[in-house]
């Protein structure tokens, strides 16, 4: 948008409360925002470039044209702006990833005779619904749980209690028989009112009711109906006794936390409800990177309780949000009374979110190890880098190599295989430097390159067929990825070039800003943040740190335990070694007693005395 043009078309923007659509060359809404005054706020994005974040910047660069519409307050420019995100899933939102809507609990109340289904739209229908759930296995074992407890009804018969069969389900209890009037309509609607108040947390409530039918059965000398009660209240004691109580106040609470790590947010929400928690779910947001924690909560609690089924009259919340007071308005108009937005900085409800936080944390690194092995998300990223890259085929085989040293001390070289995405951990390698001296890093990495390629050579020599599954020295990438910049980049491409392979695609990646370094060209290439070509970069990038530091911390280890041992008179290569052997570690051997010590191999008495002396 020329310049004259977009100063012109901010002016005319309306001083009033609203919303804005910002859009792509191609008209597709690429960010959806809302503000008390839409003039003021719309302008704040081309003001100031340089002082905005790198969000809103890749933003601001990719902004052809935008739209607004005027709402009569900033209420119903927060409802419209959650209707606007679902709709158009903008890339520069922080939203809830999924493609489908998360699955609901339906009890069609406004039936005769009530169903129970598993559907991803709420309606209003009158009928009660449960969620949004986040699996829907979980869903299927609430519901076959529920048919356990009470044997609602699933057949799509039309019921009138006059058929002369029941179904299958009826003769193994999983249905109470409606259709052939073994049970009324009455006490039909009877038994869905208790799946509700399960649903609802309301187990006790539910317990105590049943007792008393099962005292009036034992009075009334039915005994068979009474030993159903007695199992059925037993069933569900079980249930609660896995309930943890976690309030005192015995109040409704959701409490919500996240975690974060490399753009990715994982949300976990816990739901109180009488005191106990019955049950938790966790959301994952994208779009989250360059953003602060108060827009990714703030974006999470919209999105989330623009579709729920229940709102509590509490939410205690891990960080603060924007605009509290609006969407506790927002929220009580949704609930109907009161609902208390709140950060707690002491006592039981910090534990709580504490709590939740944690159970974040732990969802998303399992996640995270889920995804690695995500067939689907490593061809998708190496097509992306095929793409980014501009290499001949995708790079099936991925080899990344890092240095670790303190000051050139103990300095090693890793490198790890990644193979269609995956890593091999079996075919990871280590290298302990040899020719160099101080802290060169370029020539430690030219030595590791110029090994592991001289090995390759020496497998050509020797002509052994290796094949990829089989893996080895003889296997050659498809991609070389060198941790560092431009210089480790020029390094690596030197002893390539030297050994006969120039012709294997090599990269740098830089960590402070995720910078990939591609020959021929003088500035870095930035992948999209939420790439997966990207996360698998980060991914194999990270492994070969890891591998690195390990070997490089545990040659520091001995080294140090090494000089320790040394300096005691009486202990040579061989007494050291047989005392590692033996113990393991400098701390091991120096909680030994002198009894211990003697008994290894090689160590007198005095010698033993002496050690435990020392240390």
């Amino acid at each position: 948008m020329e310049q004259a043009l977009l100063q012109e078309r901010l002016n005319s923007l309306p001083t009033k409360p609203g919303v804005y659509l910002m859009k792509d060359a191609a008209g597709q809404v690429i960010y959806v925002g809302k503000a008390v005054n839409l003039r003021n706020r719309v302008r704040s994005y081309f003001h100031a470039y340089n002082g905005q974040t790198p969000k809103i910047r890749r933003l601001v660069d990719h902004i052809a044209d935008f739209d607004f519409i005027v709402t009569g307050s900033e209420l119903e420019a927060l409802i419209l702006e959650c209707n606007l995100i679902k709709k158009y899933r903008p890339r520069y939102n922080v939203r809830l990833k999924d493609d489908k809507r998360y699955p609901y609990i339906k009890i069609s109340l406004q039936e005769p005779f009530p169903r129970i289904y598993t559907v991803r739209h709420m309606q209003d229908d009158g009928a009660r619904y449960f969620g949004p759930y986040t699996s829907a296995k979980a869903v299927q074992q609430t519901m076959e749980l529920l048919r356990k407890l009470f044997p609602y009804l699933t057949c799509k018969r039309e019921i009138t209690g006059k058929d002369q069969r029941a179904c299958l389900y009826y003769h193994i209890g999983r249905c109470a028989g409606p259709c052939i009037g073994a049970i009324s309509r009455e006490d039909y609607r009877a038994l869905i009112e208790q799946i509700v108040l399960f649903l609802e947390g309301k187990q006790e409530r539910i317990i105590h009711d049943l007792e008393q039918e099962m005292q009036k059965a034992a009075e009334a000398l039915d005994f068979e109906r009474a030993a159903v009660l007695r199992d059925q209240v037993q069933a569900l004691q079980r249930v609660v006794e896995r309930q943890k109580i976690v309030s005192a106040t015995r109040s409704d609470e959701d409490v919500i936390a996240f975690a974060r790590e490399d753009g990715q947010a994982c949300v976990q929400t816990f739901f109180i409800r009488g005191g106990k928690l019955i049950g938790r779910e966790y959301f994952i947001l994208t779009g989250t990177q360059d953003e602060d924690d108060l827009e990714v909560m703030t974006s999470f609690v919209k999105q989330f309780y623009d579709e729920a089924a229940y709102i509590p009259p509490t939410i205690l919340l891990q960080h603060d949000i924007e605009e509290a007071q609006v969407i506790e308005e927002w929220l009580r108009q949704k609930r109907g009374t009161r609902v208390a937005i709140r950060v707690p900085r002491r006592g039981k409800g910090r534990a709580l979110v504490q709590m939740a936080a944690e159970n974040a944390a732990e969802t998303l690194a399992h996640l995270r190890a889920q995804w690695a092995a995500d067939q689907a998300r490593q061809v998708t990223a190496l097509d992306e880098l095929q793409k980014y890259l501009h290499l001949a085929q995708a790079p099936t085989r991925i080899e990344c190599y890092d240095i670790s040293n303190i000051q050139g001390t103990s300095a090693t070289g890793s490198m790890v295989v990644f193979v269609k995405g995956v890593p091999r951990k079996s075919e990871y390698r280590r290298f302990r430097i040899k020719t160099v001296s101080g802290a060169d890093d370029y020539a430690m990495l030219q030595e590791v390159l110029r090994r592991r390629f001289k090995r390759a050579k020496s497998q050509a020599v020797e002509q052994k067929q290796v094949s990829e599954e089989e893996g080895g020295w003889g296997v050659m990438p498809d991609l070389v990825i060198v941790d560092g910049g431009k210089g480790q980049l020029r390094a690596a491409l030197g002893v390539m070039g030297e050994m006969g392979v120039g012709n294997i695609p090599a990269i740098g990646l830089a960590k402070q800003r995720e910078e990939v370094f591609v020959p021929g060209r003088s500035d870095p290439l930035l992948l999209p943040r939420d790439s997966e070509a990207l996360y698998l970069l980060q991914r194999v990038r990270d492994e070969a740190h890891r591998f690195a530091i390990g070997y490089h911390r545990r040659l520091r280890e001995r080294s140090g335990l090494a000089s320790t041992l040394d300096q005691i008179p009486g202990v040579g290569p061989k007494r050291r070694q047989a005392l590692l052997k033996h113990f393991g570690s400098l701390e091991a051997i120096r909680e030994a007693s002198v009894e211990e010590l003697a008994a290894v191999k090689g160590i007198t008495r005095e010698a033993a005395e002496r050690i435990k002396e020392r240390l």
